[in-house]
C-alpha cells in the first residue's frame, strides 16, 4: 500500500538530506573555528582538524549535494569511528553512553550514500547538463 505522502518523498528526501548536511556542518564549525560555540578543552588536535575538517567539507557537501554518496559514506564512516573511540569505550548502548547522536548521523549519512544526492543537488545539475559527477 502506497503512504499518503509517496508523491513527496523525492522531496522529504532532498530536504532530510539538505537540513542533515546543514547540521553537520556546525560540528566541523565548532572544532575548527570555536563557532557557534567553543570547543571544551581538552579535545586532542587529531580529532579537532580530521574530524572538524571531515565535518565541516561533508556537511557541506552533502548540503549542496556535490559528490553526496562518497561524502556520505565518508561521515558515515567517521560516525562510526567516531562513536566507537568516544562513546562506546563508556558503555554498550547508546543511551547508556550519549552516543544517539553519532549513531543516527552513522546510519542516516549511510543511507543518503546509498540512495544518491537526489533532487535540488549540484550532482542532479551536473547529470542534467550533460556533465558527470564522480561517482
Amino acid at each position: 500500500m502506497k503512504s499518503f505522502m509517496s508523491k513527496y518523498s523525492s522531496y522529504c528526501y532532498a530536504l532530510m538530506r539538505i537540513v542533515v548536511g546543514f547540521l553537520f556542518l556546525w560540528h566541523g564549525a565548532q572544532k575548527l573555528f570555536g563557532f557557534p560555540s567553543p570547543m571544551p578543552p581538552g579535545v586532542p588536535l587529531f580529532i579537532t582538524y580530521v574530524g572538524g575538517s571531515i565535518e565541516l567539507i561533508g556537511g557541506i557537501l552533502v548540503m549542496v549535494g556535490l559528490f553526496t554518496p562518497w561524502a556520505a559514506f565518508i561521515t558515515s564512516g567517521e560516525m562510526a569511528v567516531a562513536y566507537w573511540m568516544a562513546h562506546g569505550t563508556k558503555a554498550l548502548l547508546p543511551i547508556q553512553n550519549g552516543g544517539e547522536l553519532a549513531v543516527v548521523y552513522c546510519f542516516v549519512f549511510l543511507f543518503i550514500a546509498a540512495q544518491g544526492s537526489g533532487i535540488w543537488s549540484v550532482d542532479s545539475l551536473m547529470v542534467s547538463s550533460g556533465k558527470s559527477p564522480d561517482r
